[in-house]
């Protein structure tokens, strides 16, 4: 009987554990972040309808400058972690990059559907409003992205659910705008510009879309 009793507790104790750790499994886990390029730049459909054809440019390999994250940023990717289980630094860096290319063409080239999506509400405004001028005033920007120098993340936090990442380019393009008479009024169609764009982007991470949005941007050009 002792030993009917001890067979039976730990039968009990066995089957617990089996549906505890399920439980983690199912509540430990969180569908979201998988930080693709493709899902990241929002290529909603196969005719491209919201794709920025990329230009031909010089191949230059994209890089990530190589300096270690401050204990604060290791803390905040951490933070993310935890929050979105399937969050992978490397990927979200990979995904910025790309997302950045395709931003600064579609801002170059006047594309608000392309743009649309990928940008806050104040931040689509304030890149409106700039290609709005370029239209009254009938000038054309051409513009051709090299590539990167490199890109670090400079900070990451967690506020509540909504994850925050600012990343640090360091890009190469060219880039001329001309009036409607071929006059160029800036840039030089012969110069690599050298460019340090800060951008942050932020995602809910309880939310099943993978997608991060730009929420605010600042920058040096050279």
């Amino acid at each position: 009987m002792p030993d009917s009793q001890l067979f039976e507790i730990l039968l009990a104790a066995v089957v617990a554990g089996i549906v505890l750790f399920r439980l983690y499994m199912v509540l430990g886990r969180r569908t979201g972040h998988e930080n693709p390029p493709p899902e990241y730049r929002r290529q909603t459909s196969p005719s491209g309808d919201n794709v920025v054809a990329i230009p031909d440019r010089t191949e230059v390999k994209p890089g990530v400058i190589a300096d270690k994250p401050t204990d604060a940023v290791a803390r905040g990717l951490l933070d993310i972690k935890l929050a979105d289980r399937k969050f992978e630094t490397d990927h979200f860096l990979e995904g910025a990059r790309g997302a950045y290319e395709i931003i600064v063409t579609a801002f170059a080239a006047g594309n608000r559907q392309a743009l649309r999506p990928l940008l806050s509400e104040e931040v689509y405004a304030a890149f409106d409003g700039v290609i709005r001028g370029h239209e009254e005033r009938k000038e054309k920007v051409d513009f051709t992205f090299v590539g990167f120098s490199g890109a670090r993340i400079s900070h990451a936090e967690l506020k509540n659910r909504m994850a925050e990442i600012t990343v640090a380019f360091e890009a190469k393009y060219i880039s001329t705008t001309a009036k409607q008479d071929g006059a160029i009024v800036e840039g030089d169609p012969k110069a690599v510009r050298d460019v340090t764009d800060v951008w942050t982007f932020a995602r809910d991470t309880s939310s099943r879309d993978p997608n991060w949005t730009l929420i605010a941007t600042s920058g040096e050009h050279h």
